[in-house]
C-alpha cells in the first residue's frame, strides 16, 4: 500500500514528457514586413514604409476549431512627412523610427474542418505587450530619441494633462490568416495581423504644437529643434494641432509562417 502510494506520484512524473510532447506542439518561424499607420500617414499602404520583421511561436493544436499560441515578434516602422502628399504636412518635416518588441499570446479559430480540408483560412485574437522607443535625426544629423524631450509637454508641470508615455504597452492584436497544410510534420501560413494600441504616441505625435520657449526651458534646444520642424517658418502654431489624438496609431505585420511538429520522432 505504501507503495501504491509513492509510486502513483512517480508515475505521474514519467508521464508529464508524453503529457506535453505527446501533444501537437508546433514550433512557428515567421518572416515578413511591418509597417505603421499614424498622424504621420495619410495613405493606409505606402511601399516605402514596409520594414523587415521576424518572430516565432509555440503554437499548441487543440485537434477542435480552436489553436493556441504564444510567440515573440520584433519589427522596425516609421513615416516620414516628406512622404505626404499634403503641402502643409510636407511642410511640418516630422518623421520617426521606432523598433518593437512584442509578447503575444492569441488564440486562433479555424474556419474549416482540418481533419477535412488541407487548406483552410483562420482567424486569430488576443493580447499583447509590446516595447518601442521612437526615435528621429536631428539637424545635425545625430539619432535622438524623442520621449525624454517631451515634445507636446508630456511630463511636464506646465501641462499636468499631458502624462508621459511609457515605452511599455499593451496592444490586441486580431487578423487573419491561410493555413496550407501538408503534414503532420510541419505546415506554412500566410497571415496578415493588425495591432489596435491603447497609446497614439508610437511616433510620439498626438495632440497640439506647445509653447518652445517652455520646452527649451525645461528640456533644452535640442526639444524645441525636434518639436517644430518647420524650416524658414517662424513658429506662432502653440495650440494647433501637431497630430491628431482622435485617431489610435497602430501597426501590422504581414508574412510567411512555417511550423514543425516539436513532437515529431
Amino acid at each position: 500500500m505504501r507503495f501504491s502510494v509513492c509510486g502513483r506520484p512517480l508515475a505521474i512524473l514519467l508521464l508529464i514528457p508524453n503529457l506535453i510532447f505527446g501533444q501537437k506542439w508546433m514550433g512557428e518561424v515567421i518572416g515578413g514586413v511591418s509597417t505603421y499607420n499614424g498622424d504621420l500617414t495619410q495613405q493606409a499602404v505606402l511601399l516605402q514604409r514596409f520594414k523587415p520583421a521576424y518572430g516565432f511561436n509555440l503554437r499548441y493544436n487543440s485537434g477542435d476549431i480552436f489553436d493556441f499560441r504564444v510567440g515573440l515578434m520584433f519589427a522596425r516602422v516609421g513615416a516620414d512627412d516628406k512622404d505626404a502628399k499634403r503641402p502643409d504636412l510636407q511642410a511640418r518635416n516630422l518623421n520617426f523610427t521606432t523598433n518593437i518588441q512584442e509578447l503575444s499570446a492569441c488564440i486562433e479559430f479555424k474556419l474549416l474542418d482540418p481533419d477535412v480540408f488541407l487548406q483552410y483560412p483562420y482567424l486569430f485574437a488576443g493580447l499583447a505587450m509590446f516595447h518601442f522607443n521612437p526615435f528621429t535625426h536631428d539637424n545635425e544629423g545625430k539619432k535622438t530619441f524623442l520621449r525624454p524631450l517631451s515634445t507636446e509637454g508630456e511630463g511636464l508641470s506646465d501641462f499636468p494633462e499631458r502624462k508621459n508615455y511609457s515605452l511599455y504597452q499593451f496592444c490586441i492584436p486580431f487578423g487573419a490568416g491561410f493555413k496550407f497544410k501538408t503534414t503532420d510534420t510541419w505546415d506554412l501560413s500566410f497571415e496578415l495581423g493588425y495591432r489596435f494600441l491603447l497609446t497614439d504616441y508610437l511616433d510620439d505625435v498626438s495632440k497640439t504644437y506647445v509653447s518652445l520657449e517652455i520646452l527649451n526651458l525645461r528640456k533644452g534646444p535640442k526639444a524645441s529643434e525636434l518639436a517644430y520642424r518647420k524650416v524658414g517658418v517662424p513658429f506662432a502654431e502653440e495650440g494647433f494641432p501637431r497630430g491628431n489624438s482622435k485617431v489610435r496609431d497602430y501597426y501590422f505585420f504581414t508574412g510567411l509562417k512555417f511550423a514543425f511538429n516539436l513532437s515529431a520522432k
